[in-house]
């Protein structure tokens, strides 16, 4: 049985050898975020976190989500051109989103024949990935359906 993975530690170590140190601020940011699991902006971040009494500027929680990003541990969507949507990743869990461009929502999925695809080409090109984010856009069934327009269907 493999041993579970620690994603707390597995950062600590991230910011250690980057040279950068476990702050409060950080540990904060870290149990936020793994708290839940839904998907979150920067914003409502902050937005928790002063709620529950934690001092925290915009530009930590800006950094500590491109640290945790570079980190693995979130995974980021942009669903407009303005900002990103966020999620905390455990290790050995995956899946990719479909993105609503009418109205922002996110439908996550798993896929095993796309994994593999990915899997193949990364063998063919002698590649070894370590993360790799998958994200279909297009509008979702429930404002097809308030829009008229007929669902299903590819313009690939």
């Amino acid at each position: 049985m493999p041993e579970a993975v620690d994603e707390r530690k597995l950062f600590a170590d991230f910011l250690r050898r980057r040279g950068l140190k476990t702050t409060r601020e950080r540990t904060a940011l870290f149990e936020e975020i793994f708290a839940t699991h839904h998907h979150f902006d920067a914003d409502d971040l902050v937005v928790r976190l002063r709620g529950n009494g934690k001092k925290v500027s915009r530009a930590t929680v800006y950094r500590t989500l491109d640290l945790l990003y570079d980190c693995g541990l979130v995974s980021r969507v942009r669903l407009n051109d303005e900002k990103y949507r966020y999620e905390r990743l455990l290790i050995g869990e995956h899946h990719d989103h479909l993105v609503c461009t009418s109205c922002g929502g996110v439908i996550e999925f798993v896929e095993a024949r796309i994994e593999e695809l990915q899997e193949a080409v990364c063998r063919k090109h002698g590649f070894a990935a370590t993360t790799h984010s998958h994200q279909i856009r297009g509008v979702c069934a429930e404002c097809q359906a308030r829009e008229g327009k007929p669902r299903g269907g590819s313009t690939a």
